[in-house]
């Protein structure tokens, strides 16, 4: 019976250091999610820009007509 039971509880002890480790990994992962968030914001003001850049240049070109 303690044979058992120490062989259940090294089970236990494995998944409790897996569980560990999977939740350092999500920490890590989300961490990196984060920063490429916050590296991504430009792309859409830069398209909007360069979208108003575009319609002042042709509006300008119209008016030189």
């Amino acid at each position: 019976m303690a044979e058992g039971f120490a062989r259940v509880d090294g089970s236990l002890a494995l998944l409790v250091q897996r569980g560990d480790q999977t939740d350092r990994q999500l920490a890590d992962h989300d961490q990196r999610l984060d920063a490429l968030e916050r590296n991504r914001w430009p792309l859409p003001s830069l398209a909007a820009l360069t979208g108003i850049c575009g319609l002042a240049a042709s509006l300008w070109q119209a008016s030189a007509r």
